[in-house]
């Protein structure tokens, strides 16, 4: 049994064999000079504070307990010799931080923590943990890494899934070794800890996204008085934070079109497109926001259909998206020579399977009611998926609603991390 007895110049670790020959410490200092505990702690005869008074030959070693010299306190730290510990490296070791117990420094098996943590430092670089000075590493830290060590249970439930991946094709039937270790791991408690989060940076996201919301509404109180070019201008201000997967906004963007006309190639606008962090080029249009422009109000063979200004957006979509594929490698080349100054260093454009997004048109009416009957709904919502592989029509009450489902999912989160912030300060003061 290991343990530690603190005093007011130094530490000692006592030992005493619980299920074997207590006397076997004493007979390896005694031949050999050293001797090393519990696989990790490594002691010299010099070491040792008190000699046991018999020889080996009598039983009075059963209730001897070794004393060895293990640290010495000074300037508020516990100040191990590496050789200690097997390694090369000095051990500081925070007086305020954890008490010291065996598992500081011994994980499952007899694992040696810091012979783990000297493998990637270099020879003779203090190991420093907690406490103000420079390199070291904050106790929260350490306790996360004391916590990320595998016990038995699972060191035995890996090898078990090793040992089916390689004779699991010979055997059957055979154990769902890999599954069973999986499903342990998931039923772990996470050592991800509270002192990871940024609280502040979802705050940061919330009032971002509230206010592109409070931005759009108040637009939306009266949109028709506005000019879709107005519209599309206070749209781009937010794209780029509304869909974060696209870095670059392109306007008036002249594609070729060698199909409309015979024997000749004219020249058509985009009036934006995207392009995504991986520079793939996507088209957007945004329309005013006018009620009752989606779905028609008498049906046709007892069902809805889209208004001209649906159709016709969907229909002006896919033509830009007919033109861009068939424009193809020359298209990325006669894009990029345009357009490289506005996007991120290095990145390439390139039309591959371009998507559109449209926005337009609204849902429901100014007073929050439902603009459409549930038939309605359900024609309209067809008709979008549809059109899904490659164009995703938004109304403008969709956009509030993703910015809504948004700002609460990260409110969500930071209500979380608060908590866990609570929780850790409170298990860091029984402590």
């Amino acid at each position: 049994m290991v343990d530690f007895v603190i005093s007011a110049s130094a530490v000692e670790l006592t030992y005493r064999a619980d299920q074997i020959d207590n006397g076997w410490v004493w007979r390896e200092l005694r031949d050999h000079g050293t001797v090393t505990l519990s696989r990790v702690f490594t002691f010299a005869l010099r070491d040792l504070l008190s000699q046991p008074n018999t020889d080996d030959r009598n039983s009075d070693f059963e209730n001897f307990e070794y004393r060895f010299r293990f640290a010495t306190r000074r300037d508020g730290y516990f100040q191990v010799e590496g050789r200690i510990l097997g390694i090369e490296n000095p051990v500081l070791i925070d007086e305020a931080g954890l008490r010291l117990e065996r598992k500081v420094f011994v994980a499952e098996r007899n694992i040696s923590i810091f012979r783990k943590i000297a493998d990637l430092v270099p020879a003779d670089q203090p190991i420093i943990i907690g406490g103000n000075r420079a390199g070291a590493i904050p106790w929260p830290d350490f306790q996360a890494l004391l916590n990320k060590f595998p016990n038995t249970g699972e060191l035995n439930r890996y090898a078990a899934a090793r040992v089916a991946s390689v004779i699991g094709d010979y055997i059957t039937p055979l154990k769902d070794a890999r599954a069973q270790y999986e499903e342990y791991l998931n039923r772990r408690r996470s050592t991800m800890t509270a002192t990871l989060s940024h609280p502040e940076l979802l705050q940061t996201e919330i009032e971002k996204y509230v206010f592109i919301r409070d931005t759009i509404t108040e637009w939306l109180r009266d949109g028709t008085a506005r000019s879709e070019s107005d519209w599309q201008k206070m749209i781009i201000n937010f794209l780029l934070l509304i869909f974060p997967k696209y870095v670059a906004v392109l306007s008036n963007v002249k594609i070729a079109d060698a199909y409309s006309s015979s024997g000749r190639t004219k020249n058509r606008f985009i009036d934006l497109a995207l392009v995504d962090a991986a520079g793939n080029l996507d088209v957007i249009e945004i329309k005013k926001p006018f009620d009752d422009a989606l779905i028609g109000r008498t049906r046709y063979r007892d069902n809805y259909i889209p208004t001209k200004e649906l159709s016709g957006s969907i229909m002006q979509a896919e033509k830009y998206l007919f033109h861009l594929s068939k424009w193809g490698r020359a298209g990325e080349k006669v894009l990029m020579q345009r357009y490289a100054s506005k996007l991120p260093s290095g990145l390439v454009i390139r039309i591959t399977n371009p998507k559109a997004m449209l926005i337009l048109c609204r849902d429901r009416r100014p007073d929050a009611a439902m603009a459409l009957d549930s038939s309605q709904q359900l024609d309209l919502e067809i008709i979008k998926r549809k059109y899904a592989n490659m164009i995703d029509v938004l109304t403008y009450d969709d956009l509030l609603r993703r910015l809504n489902n948004v700002i609460a999912s990260l409110r969500l989160r930071a209500e979380t991390q608060a908590s866990e912030v609570r929780k850790d300060e409170h298990d860091g003061s029984d402590q």
